[in-house]
């Protein structure tokens, strides 16, 4: 890892990577449940990552990636909200001041929660792209005089290898406790998660990639062959906003079967809804998504988990 540096082709997120993380992780990071549930006369497996400390499942690779740095002075990252409330919080755990950008869009409640972590809060632009661009620039500051081994490290919320191998560690807990999970179902905003959780599971389980139509940089980037521009109009936006898939992310997922699906955003807020109402489960709208895309039957296998990746939101039901 490189302080205030790009992150270009490298090599891919590897098992013993996640499982480093995981010891890593192992002291500070909650193992979240698994519900089995029966819903409209199915089977489906709920992995409650939204239970996770901060309250999504970006903790796991904002922890791993600072605590396994070293030399960084202060953490700089973008965020839409969830990044930027993970990176605060394992800053705070590890001693380090952090600093977030993020766009004018972010919901409120995120970003008082990432201050109440203990970060300064920078908002900056409309859309991520413009905040990681402030971040990036932020980040690539002199280094502390005399010591220039120390600086401010950029923390991207989803193209680092550490942060991937962080997320990672879903898939592996979603093994442990549900053996017999032949799909694993993860929204998608940059790619990260989806592709630390494609290192972990293997390819003998199918990995399905959700997103909202209007809000697909990993659609785009498979229909394209490469990493291209997409829009981020979603009411998930918050969270899945990514206007492009992470170039790591990509390398790793098109080295495997991904399946990829659309939601419309009124079935997944149909579907944040019937989680209230069946489950009793508030989650943000991005945490829908895998489950919006088991409503509508676009989800393979017999025994599918998904993940129910976050809960920052402000919505309570009605």
């Amino acid at each position: 890892m490189t302080h205030g540096a790009s992150y270009a082709a490298a090599r891919p997120v590897l098992i013993d990577d996640v499982h480093q993380a995981a010891a890593r992780l192992a002291a500070s990071a909650r193992r979240t449940p698994v519900l089995m549930a029966r819903i409209d006369d199915r089977p489906v497996t709920l992995k409650l990552e939204f239970m996770q400390l901060t309250g999504a499942f970006k903790f796991r690779g904002a922890f791993n990636a600072i605590a396994s740095a070293g030399g960084a002075e202060r953490v700089v990252t973008a965020s839409g909200g969830n990044h930027g409330l993970a990176v605060a919080t394992a800053a705070r755990l590890l001693g380090l001041p952090a600093t977030v950008y993020v766009p004018h869009g972010t919901p409120e409640v995120k970003r008082r929660r990432i201050s109440a972590a203990g970060a300064e809060v920078v908002i900056q632009g409309r859309q991520y792209a413009e905040a990681e661009i402030a971040a990036r620039a932020a980040a690539a500051q002199p280094a502390v005089l005399g010591e220039p081994d120390r600086g401010p490290l950029y923390l991207h919320a989803y193209n680092d290898p550490a942060v991937i191998a962080g997320q990672g560690t879903v898939g592996l807990e979603i093994i442990e406790q549900a053996p017999e999970t032949d799909a694993v179902v993860v929204a998608v905003g940059g790619g990260g998660l989806a592709a630390g959780v494609g290192a972990a599971i293997g390819t003998e389980r199918t990995l399905v990639a959700v997103e909202p139509v209007n809000c697909d940089c990993l659609h785009r980037v498979y229909e394209a062959g490469a990493p291209a521009e997409s829009p981020t109009e979603s009411v998930a936006a918050s969270a899945l906003g990514a206007s492009r898939v992470g170039d790591r992310p990509f390398a790793m997922l098109r080295q495997r079967p991904v399946e990829l699906v659309h939601v419309t955003d009124a079935e997944i807020l149909a579907a944040r809804d019937r989680l209230w109402e069946d489950l009793r489960i508030a989650v943000e709208p991005a945490a829908a998504a895998p489950f919006a895309a088991w409503l509508a039957g676009r989800v393979p296998g017999h025994r599918p988990c998904l993940i129910l990746c976050g809960a920052n939101d402000s919505w309570h039901p009605t």
